[in-house]
């Protein structure tokens, strides 16, 4: 879209989040549920589509685009965009980056409208990190592959349509190369769910255990026709969900710093404001200094990925720096509220323990300082 479009699109998101989102923090968080009516406003405002090209019935967004309209959802509950996640990142950019066409013509314009949910079916009860020594396999048998394993922490899989199913289809070939990925409609016949997953925060964003069980798909619904390519498919996914999750984590940050500083001018210790405390200021201005590098670096890295250069170790050190830096900003966020930070009854209190995911999924910040490291070393290796 033009950036007139754009700017009008965000001005309406940014009215959504004020209007409809942050009011409706509370009913989310005790109902551990987001509401249908504000499920079925996401879909009519076009944000299931964001990331699906136009020429598919999606918005088109770059990646920098994504991330400011990513940004502007998640000053409300980071709940809120777990229900678009995986449909808008990681469970339909396999299909966007390597599917055939007819794959993309069957399943982008559902994804457009959010008539279809999309997920992700990497992480196992015995492969997280080490997402190569998955265990799930995939029997050819003719035209078709036999699939049998468990998903782990899989999100949003009772509101999906189809997963994004990373399964081992080359049982000779160890680690990496022989993994594929596949297209699996939930309804396929063996696919059952475990119980909803009862977590520190993030109430209303669902993840269950996937399991699998003699589950026949054609052999067609390999991504890209080929197999074993499945996890260069999913890791180019990851890092383009790394830029999402700093844009998550932006969002927080500003909200975060809204309240600390709203609470901080409005709290008085001592006959004045702890606002004009400077240990107070300090704290406010170490979240500021996260915050602004955390944009720095996001908007760097974007325009890098748009551009189409190689930013895998790029993608890693933002996600690693913003991840950990809204840790940061959340902690101090308390520590400005006090005693009144550890209340549930304060949103900061909630917002503490919702931003902890954030270092943990699509990869870990020790992943990511894995992979920053290795790039560096094959650096100085080829000089």
């Amino acid at each position: 879209m033009d950036a007139e479009t754009f700017d009008m699109f965000r001005t309406t998101v940014q009215r959504f989040v004020a209007e409809k989102l942050i009011p409706a923090e509370d009913e989310v968080e005790e109902a551990d549920a987001v509401p249908e009516r504000i499920i079925q406003q996401m879909r009519e405002m076009g944000l299931f589509g964001i990331s699906v090209p136009e020429e598919y019935g999606g918005l088109g967004c770059t990646m920098a685009e994504e991330a400011a309209i990513i940004r502007e959802i998640t000053r409300a509950s980071v709940v809120f965009r777990s229900v678009i996640g995986t449909t808008v990142g990681i469970g339909s950019q396999g299909i966007v980056m390597d599917g055939t066409e007819a794959q993309k013509r069957e399943w982008l314009p559902k994804f457009a409208t959010g008539e279809a949910i999309a997920s992700f079916g990497l992480t196992e009860p015995e492969a997280g990190s080490d997402a190569a020594s998955l265990r799930t396999v995939a029997v050819k048998e003719g035209d078709t592959y036999r699939i049998s394993g468990t998903k782990r922490y899989i999100t949003n899989a009772p509101r999906a349509s189809v997963f994004t199913l990373m399964a081992r289809t080359e049982p000779d070939i160890k680690g990496a190369g022989g993994i594929s990925a596949f297209i699996l409609p939930a309804d396929t016949p063996g696919i059952t769910l475990g119980k909803p997953d009862k977590k520190m925060g993030q109430k209303g964003a669902v993840t269950t255990d996937v399991i699998l069980e003699d589950v026949v798909v054609p052999a067609a619904n390999i991504i890209g026709g080929v197999p074993g390519r499945g996890f260069k498919t999913a890791m180019k996914v990851l890092d383009r969900g790394r830029i999402h999750i700093a844009a998550v984590a932006l969002g927080m940050c500003q909200r975060l710093i809204d309240m600390a500083l709203g609470y901080a001018m409005e709290r008085k210790q001592f006959g004045q404001r702890i606002a004009d405390f400077q240990l107070v200021q300090a704290m406010l201005a170490d979240m500021k200094v996260d915050m602004l590098t955390t944009e720095a670096l996001m908007q760097s890295v974007a325009a890098k990925f748009d551009a189409g250069e190689p930013v895998s170790m790029e993608c890693a050190a933002l996600k690693y720096h913003a991840s950990e830096a809204v840790g940061r900003i959340a902690d101090r966020a308390v520590q400005i509220y006090g005693g009144a930070g550890y209340m549930a009854e304060y949103k900061v209190e909630r917002f503490y323990r919702d931003v902890r995911l954030l270092r943990i999924y699509e990869g870990t910040s020790q992943i990511q300082q894995t992979i920053i490291a290795r790039q560096m070393i094959r650096q100085a290796e080829a000089r």
